[in-house]
């Protein structure tokens, strides 16, 4: 079936994010800035947010394990916006092209609601978008099958006739499990290829 409605993943698709633009500089040590995020604020923490658990609550979590850590724990969502970069080159231009083509755009990101708000005024792409999810607004996440669905009902889309971009392999692959083509995005220039090879 004809592709009808394209669904953005944000980080790291339409916007930049990395936790290192701060710990990077903090710790003047790209080594222990990586330790750093692998092994304290790691990303399965970040996640437990990010599916609409409280800053408070996660914050205590790891001061109670490492209270050593406490000034760098606290400056994770402290410092958040810091950790946000620019939207992704070429993006917002893209979607304004598939729009302009009649596909319908959606979004479905794992990302907090209270950092979002923080930042979301400042995406371009936001505002064009027909639609979206966030996880910390519904409390589920991908690469979990339940947010596909959640995204399937709520926007009454037709799997089939339906394209998900993301970076991450897992939820390339649980949009797949889910009826939903998908594509792993790399770069702008290859999406663009892999887009024209499928017609769109």
């Amino acid at each position: 079936m004809a592709i009808k409605n394209i669904i953005f993943d944000f980080g790291a698709v339409l916007v930049d994010w990395n936790p290192r633009y701060v710990y990077t500089p903090y710790f003047g040590d790209a080594d222990k800035a990586e330790w750093f995020i692998k092994n304290i604020c790691t990303p399965e923490w970040n996640g437990t947010v990010d599916k609409g658990r409280s800053i408070d609550d996660a914050n205590r979590e790891l001061l109670e394990k490492y209270p050593e850590w406490e000034k760098e724990i606290l400056m994770y969502f402290d410092r958040w916006v810091e950790m946000v970069g620019d939207e992704t080159p070429g993006m917002t231009d893209l979607i304004r092209e598939l729009k302009a083509k009649g596909y319908r755009i959606l979004g479905l990101s794992n990302w907090a609601r209270v950092t979002f708000n923080q930042v979301k005024d400042g995406f371009e792409f936001e505002k064009l978008l027909d639609g979206y999810i966030i996880s910390g607004d519904v409390k589920m996440l991908k690469p979990d099958a339940e947010i596909y669905e959640e995204l399937i009902r709520r926007f009454l889309i037709e799997p089939s006739e339906s394209l998900f971009i993301d970076d991450n392999p897992a939820n390339v692959e649980a949009s797949e499990k889910a009826g939903i083509k998908a594509i792993r995005f790399t770069t702008l220039e290859c999406l663009k290829e892999q887009l024209e090879a499928m017609g769109l």
